[in-house]
């Protein structure tokens, strides 16, 4: 349980970091036409590890 609130406390601001740099570069390939599928893996990983760890720290009493 100490894992994820440690996730939630200082990794989710580096999880958003590299939500928003995937989101951005994803723009960027849909927009030239390049091949995406890595920076979608990486921006589902991060979104899911930050949402998960923050409703599991807010269910710990």
């Amino acid at each position: 349980m100490m894992f994820f609130i440690f996730i939630a406390v200082y990794g989710t601001p580096i999880l958003a970091i590299i939500f928003c740099l995937n989101l951005i570069s994803i723009i960027k390939k849909v927009k030239a036409e390049e091949n995406f599928s890595i920076n979608t893996v990486w921006l589902t990983v991060s979104f899911a590890i930050m949402v998960w760890s923050i409703a599991v720290a807010g269910l710990w009493e």
